[in-house]
């Protein structure tokens, strides 16, 4: 039988040609479909030979030549174990040695003589004791993720299995194959290279080559399904399997609650008496026992221990740690000393077996990567929320991030960052920073954008303040360096850095404090909410409002003091004006080119880009506190009329006005020959689409009809844009640049666009109750292209030069297609029928024209 199945794989590869191959199966597994007897179970001798190398630990493991046994303890069947898969190493182009592959629960089950090994899952649940039970595990049972053949009994009747094929096959639910973009798996290269046995843990790592099938344009078999990552068609990576036994007692979880920010595990309990499906949510954190449970402050039994990875440029590692053990403050209001320590790995003449794959260890990560970018994230236990582990990924080129926004953001403020490249002392401090920023992630914390908002920005520019609570409530914000400061205000550059905040500390505090006499978590809820009181005296205590929808003005990314947009960004760009006289003397190096001139040059716009959104959206924008039912008032209140037509008039003058501060000769003709007016242009683009997004324009009119007169309308919003951008027209002898005409062409373009072009499908489906405003919002757009053409009427013969006299009779004609497009040419006509690329219907339409974001959690 066995040479038939031979015969057969040889056969099907013949056949297959040069088209993608299926897995390969090893020599002793039949195809699949195919049943065969179950081989006898041998002496242990016979299997366990002398030839093995053998060690003891959760299981027993063993290997002989190129094969892997295990050696299973009757007491460990039917119990839960953490499966951890990492990149060890990688092929070019496919993520990174440390990159997270995948985790889930297993559970190993003896089925008469197979073992089978089951995947998981707790999503839904109910008590053991509860009739519903039954039906809970009727609707969810246990995947098999593989069978084994028992081929021996051990001590105490201890099943022996091979699991090789585990690690030398493609088990879909462990696969690479997509971090990879690969198609293909083969078996005949792919091999076990070690496996360690551990108490409470066994580690195995091997050697797995993925394929892609040659060029489909020749062999005509159907495009790959993802992306191709792999830069070869094959590529060989080192895989790294945890299996780690998870805690025979788990950990008592703790209740979520919307006004403070965890992540959280979700799980629907059929059990409770309520009449609907109770959803369970538990934070995620790691577990903190006090050694002395009497003490206020008690070392912990078990600390979180953070391991540097040793390819960490050296110069950086004194600043890693200090940025992981820059939350141990917070940890001694939860009453626990040394809780978050940093250490340096053991050499392997110390622990030969140490590996920062390994998941019972959590490392920082240094990977050579050109991504701006670091990630936080977390393994933790589904049952409970308890974290177990966590590698955070710190990419090279971070650094170049921080350099750029530090000098764009601050540099008028810092005398060290008045030249590039900036001092280590500097970089290092920013890079603990970032360090605090992704461990805060592993300790359950999601990023909190309320928070740059709880600050009045007065405040900010007061160094006694920013000593004591920051230029921001938590680092766990997207809040940079204070660029609201001015160099008047003489703060020093340590305060210009977030660092552990005031909502931090209570977070941490609420999150991993030890309420005793607490049996369960619904026993800790009464204490929970009492803590949370003090959000009511302290605004800078509150979390980002749960399902506000974009709306609230005050969640913004890389905002500082936007509790004032206006004022806020008023002083972030008289800091930016500042940048751009320093440009020329800071940036370009004696021999070298002026790459880095055109990067920090296109910062400076993408920052001002940032600060102007946070200005836009204030328009139609609410104030929110995320509350419960007992406590009093909304928790949406539309920002005042005043306000929201301050921010218009700020536009007006800031970005529609032309900033001529950008516009310099002396550096762009060192940038480049052409592309200054396209930049400008995308720049006040993409604020009038913010401005005329659908979902803002319905959310103006909404308040409109609750709250009457007292609100900013949107006809308001128009008429106030129509004066700020044709402000020419009020002139006898109207002249327009270059810049007005551009800006003047593309408002009408935007307008067209939100008249006749048809929605997606996906914003149709994302806001299908704004159909009827939008119904209202083209009314209003075409009410409004008549005036502007009322305007251009009155003047389109006075113009002062002959090119603005054209560019007006030009605006009508296109006012004219706009309003019928059946007159519109046949090119013009189909522009009008297709969004313009890059515009989107929604908030957060900003192009970030420069730098992408950081610190993205997983």
């Amino acid at each position: 039988m066995l040479r038939r199945w031979i015969v057969l794989a040889f056969a099907s590869a013949a056949f297959a040609g040069a088209q993608e191959q299926p897995p390969v199966q090893p020599a002793d597994t039949p195809p699949a479909g195919v049943r065969v007897a179950e081989p006898a179970i041998r002496p242990y001798e016979k299997v366990i030979t002398s030839d093995a190398r053998s060690k003891q630990g959760v299981f027993t493991v063993h290997q002989i030549r190129d094969r892997l046994y295990y050696e299973i303890p009757k007491a460990e069947f039917g119990k839960d174990f953490l499966w951890v898969s990492t990149l060890a190493r990688t092929t070019l182009g496919a993520g990174y040695g440390g990159t997270a592959v995948g985790n889930r629960v297993v559970r190993w089950e003896r089925n008469e003589r197979r073992v089978l090994l089951r995947s998981v899952s707790y999503e839904v649940v109910a008590g053991e004791d509860e009739p519903i039970s039954r039906a809970v595990r009727a609707a969810n049972n246990d995947s098999i993720l593989m069978s084994f053949a028992i081929e021996a009994f051990g001590k105490d009747d201890a099943p022996v299995i091979d699991v090789t094929r585990l690690f030398t096959t493609e088990v879909t639910e462990l696969s690479a194959r997509r971090i990879l973009g690969a198609r293909g798996f083969d078996t005949a290269r792919s091999f076990v290279e070690r496996v360690a046995a551990f108490p409470e843990n066994i580690e195995v790592q091997a050697t797995q080559t993925y394929t892609i099938p040659p060029d489909t344009a020749v062999t005509g078999a159907a495009a790959p399904a993802q992306p191709v990552r792999m830069r070869q068609n094959t590529g060989t990576v080192v895989m790294h399997y945890s299996m780690v036994r998870l805690p025979e007692k788990p950990m008592m979880p703790r209740l979520a609650d919307d006004r403070l920010g965890f992540f959280t595990v979700r799980r629907y309990d059929y059990g409770v008496d309520e009449h609907r499906a109770v959803e369970r949510r538990h934070i995620v954190r790691w577990r903190l026992e006090k050694k002395d449970p009497s003490a206020a402050i008690s070392e912990p039994v078990k600390p979180i221990v953070f391991y540097v990875d040793p390819a960490t440029p050296s110069k950086w590692v004194p600043y890693v740690i200090k940025g992981v053990e820059a939350w141990g403050p917070a940890f001694e209001e939860a009453g626990f000393r040394r809780a978050i320590i940093a250490r340096l790995p053991p050499s392997p003449s110390e622990d030969p077996d140490w590996s920062p794959e390994d998941a019972r260890y959590s490392v920082i990560r240094w990977l050579p990567s050109t991504t701006r970018n670091a990630s936080g994230p977390n393994v933790h236990d589904p049952r409970t929320g308890e974290v177990l582990e966590a590698d955070i990924q710190v990419y090279h080129n971070v650094l170049a991030l921080l350099r750029d926004w530090y000098f764009t953001q601050v540099g008028p403020l810092d005398p060290r960052a008045r030249k590039l490249p900036l001092p280590d002392d500097l970089m290092g401090d920013l890079l603990a920073y970032v360090i605090t920023h992704e461990v805060g992630h592993t300790l359950g914390l999601p990023h909190n954008f309320k928070a740059s908002a709880l600050y009045p920005v007065d405040k900010l520019r007061d160094p006694e303040w920013l000593k004591t609570m920051g230029h921001v409530s938590t680092l766990m914000d997207y809040s940079r360096f204070n660029y609201v400061a001015q160099p008047e205000d003489n703060i020093p550059p340590e305060l210009l850095i977030p660092r552990i905040g005031p909502y931090d500390r209570f977070a941490v505090m609420w999150g991993y404090k030890p309420i005793p006499g607490a049996a369960r978590p619904e026993d800790e809820k009464a204490t929970l909410a009492e803590w949370l009181k003090a959000q009511e005296t302290s605004p800078y205590l509150r979390f980002s409002t749960a399902r506000s929808s974009g709306a609230d003005a005050g969640e913004n990314t890389e905002a500082v003091g936007d509790a004032d947009a206006v004022q806020a960004t008023t002083l972030g760009t008289r800091n930016l004006q500042r940048v751009m006289d320093m440009l020329l003397d800071a940036v370009p190096r004696p021999d070298e080119n002026y790459e880095d001139l055109g990067a920090i040059y296109a910062g400076v716009l993408g920052q001002w880009n940032r600060e102007l959104n946070h200005v836009a959206v204030l328009v139609g924008g609410f104030d929110s506190q995320d509350k419960y039912g007992g406590q009093p008032g909304v928790r949406f209140t539309p920002i005042p009329r005043e306000r929201q037509q301050a921010a218009v008039k700020y536009l007006n003058g800031a970005v529609m006005a032309t900033p001529m501060w950008l516009i310099r000769p002396d550096i762009l003709r060192r940038v480049e020959p052409a592309g200054a007016l396209s930049r400008l242009l995308t720049l006040q683009r993409s604020v009038l689409s913010t401005l005329l997004a659908p979902a803002r324009l319905a959310r103006l009119q909404e308040q409109e009809a609750l709250d009457g007169d007292k609100t900013y309308k949107a006809a308001e919003l128009l008429a106030d844009l129509r004066s700020g951008l044709f402000t020419e027209l009020s002139a006898a002898a109207p002249k327009i640049d270059i810049y007005r005409r551009n800006l003047q062409r593309a408002y009408l373009d935007l307008i067209d666009e939100r008249i006749n072009a048809r929605p997606t499908a996906p914003a149709a489906a994302a806001a299908p109750l704004l159909s009827s405003a939008a119904d209202d919002t083209r009314a209003l757009f075409r009410g409004e292209l008549r005036a502007i053409d009322g305007l251009l009427a009155a003047r389109a013969n006075a113009g002062a030069d002959r090119v603005t006299t054209l560019h007006m009779r030009e605006l009508r004609d296109r006012i004219a297609r706009v309003l019928d497009p059946r007159f519109a040419p046949p090119a013009a006509a189909a522009a009008a029928a297709t969004p313009a690329q890059g515009l989107e219907d929604e908030d957060a339409c900003w192009p970030d024209l420069a730098l992408p974001y950081l610190f993205q959690p997983r």
